[in-house]
């Protein structure tokens, strides 16, 4: 990161601080990923540590002493094309062994990972390529053409390196050159647990995504938490069916197998139809989703005969917003209990989670007792308190900010000091929820969640800027005014619609709004549904409040929105 003043190095050094205990007081008993990895492989040799799911091959199997290998070879590979510890190595992947190879190589030898999401736009892609001064880019063959016509406006990117299929025979290819690597890494220099490690591309209310920085120590801490929390064993298989570009899949069902001595089942993508047929083949343990997942499994009515199922301890649920109704008939239907937990990419992945042991009438209670869900109580690596907005600490059942110091925040927005301070503004990270907490019998914490202060879209656990909505809907000729509003959806938690007022004397169609956006946006990121009016909601300062316009989309919120049409 860009060096940065005094006064923030002490905001964020309180913010990274818990229970009075500094970062530079390590919880874990590595002194990084590779000695972590370096032991693991030691440990567990021959034990299956990666079992993948691509959707165009069939099933393959890495075990502690291939995958470090396979690791030792990529990284060889790395810096005998340049790279250095301190460089930006961006993925254009798909979850596939060789994406986790890809990453575990960069964190070994001290480079940092950029997984770069292909459902963006190439305007926001080609922004973090060059913003993150990326210098190498492993890229899956049918990403290729896409990434090389981005080149020109990222010019720290020199090398391209294929993944999967020749496309382009000048260009190195991976497979092909990690052949010719040493299995054993030739670099004598290991980083340290502060090194950087991970930089995550995160929506902020701004437009432009904001790039969350994670050491070497955020990830192996905040794994340690989640695997004691969740009593992961070295005899236990976790599932992995969330992209393992965002935080969740990377930290929560690679790196705590990892940690805690596990086996991993990695899908390519999630697949109702193989979701629990793949737990009980592999004899998977623990789960980690979002609500929307929860959701499709529901709708789908699957059998559930002849699967082994026994052996499934719970889901492990967040990363969107969760209902009371939808948790509840999740367990009915499944007998699986939901985990609910909380966290943001800036505090690395989780901060807290409903404990496991609970009884199943307490289970139930703080599902559902309090109107919201709970999303539990904190990990021990950190502590989470509520603010109001001068950063002064609320008590039980009032309703202000959360707030997150500990072990697992981040060293701060990449290049931006400005977002930085204004996160970590009261020494504390400001996670732009609204949220309240209630004390149980043992004095314990239990945190809620009801809304955001800040106006993020989360759609399917995936954060969504709504200004960059509103730039598109405000470029169509015809409309006075429109801004995006996430509204209450059964299917992913959010979905995205728009409010649009029209120029006097204009007569334009919903249907013309939709297809305009499209042009421009993803389908994730495209409104569903064009809300007209004459007039939008403001603050006495004139800001726009989207938040009194989610009543207007109320009849869509059980409507499946998908790209060939709409179900219910």
């Amino acid at each position: 990161m860009a060096e940065t003043s005094p006064s923030l190095r002490e905001k964020l050094l309180l913010a990274q601080t818990t229970a009075g205990v500094p970062p530079t007081e390590a919880m874990v008993p590595y002194r990084s990923i590779r000695e972590l990895l370096e032991q693991q492989a030691d440990r567990y040799d021959q034990k299956p540590f990666l079992i993948s799911y691509p959707d165009d091959t069939g099933r393959s199997e890495l075990c502690y002493a291939e995958f470090f290998e396979e690791v030792c070879k990529t990284a060889n590979f790395l810096l005998a094309s340049g790279i250095r510890p301190g460089d930006r190595v961006a993925t254009v992947a798909v979850n596939h062994s060789d994406t986790v190879v890809q990453y575990f190589a960069a964190f070994v030898m001290g480079a940092v990972v950029v997984p770069i999401n292909v459902g963006e736009d190439d305007r926001r892609i080609a922004f973090i390529l060059h913003h993150s001064g990326c210098r190498l880019a492993f890229v899956r063959d049918r990403f290729l053409p896409r990434i090389a016509s981005l080149l020109p406006d990222a010019p720290d990117l020199h090398t391209l390196v294929q993944v999967g299929r020749v496309v382009d025979p000048a260009l190195p290819h991976y497979q092909t050159e990690i052949l010719r690597s040493a299995t054993r890494l030739v670099s004598p220099v290991a980083p340290n647990l502060h090194d950087e490690a991970l930089m995550v591309y995160t929506s902020g209310t701004t437009g432009q995504p904001k790039g969350v920085v994670l050491s070497q120590y955020n990830l192996l801490v905040d794994a340690m938490a989640i695997s004691e929390w969740h009593r992961l064993g070295d005899d236990q298989r976790m599932m992995c069916v969330l992209p393992i570009h965002h935080v969740n899949g990377l930290v929560v069902t690679l790196m705590t197998p990892l940690y805690a001595g596990g086996s991993v089942v990695l899908n390519e993508k999630f697949h109702v139809e193989k979701f629990f047929e793949r737990i009980s083949t592999e004899e998977v343990h623990v789960i980690s989703v979002v609500p929307t997942l929860l959701q499709f499994l529901l709708h789908a009515r699957l059998p559930l005969e002849g699967y082994k199922l026994g052996q499934v301890r719970h889901v492990i649920c967040g990363a969107g917003p969760l209902t009371v109704e939808l948790a509840l008939k999740f367990e009915l239907a499944f007998g699986i209990p939901v985990i609910h937990g909380y966290g943001l990419s800036e505090t690395t992945c989780y901060s807290c989670f409903l404990p496991i042991d609970l009884s199943r009438g307490d289970h139930k209670m703080w599902l559902s007792r309090h109107g919201f869900p709970s999303i539990g109580v904190p990990l021990p690596v950190n502590e989470m308190a509520i603010h109001d907005a001068e950063g002064t600490e609320l008590d039980e059942g009032s309703r202000g900010e959360i707030v997150i110091r500990g072990h697992n925040v981040m060293h701060g927005y990449s290049g931006n000091p400005d977002a930085t301070g204004e996160a970590v503004a009261h020494g504390w990270f400001r996670s732009g929820d609204e949220g309240f907490f209630r004390y149980d019998d043992q004095g314990r914490k239990f945190f809620f969640i009801t809304g955001r202060i800040k106006e993020l879209i989360i759609r399917g656990g995936v954060n969504i800027s709504p200004f960059e909505i509103d730039e598109v809907l405000m470029s169509l000729p015809g409309v006075a005014a429109g801004i995006a509003v996430g509204f209450e959806n059964d299917w992913y938690g959010e979905e995205v619609g728009a409010f649009v007022i029209l120029k006097a004397g204009v007569l334009l169609e919903a249907d013309a709004v939709l297809a305009f956006c499209r042009k421009s946006l993803p389908f994730a990121k495209s409104p569903k549904v064009i809300v007209f009016g004459d007039q939008i909601p403001v603050t006495s300062t004139g800001k726009y409040q989207r938040s009194r316009c989610k009543e207007l989309f109320s009849q869509w919120k059980e409507v499946q929105f998908s790209e060939t049409g709409r179900s219910s």
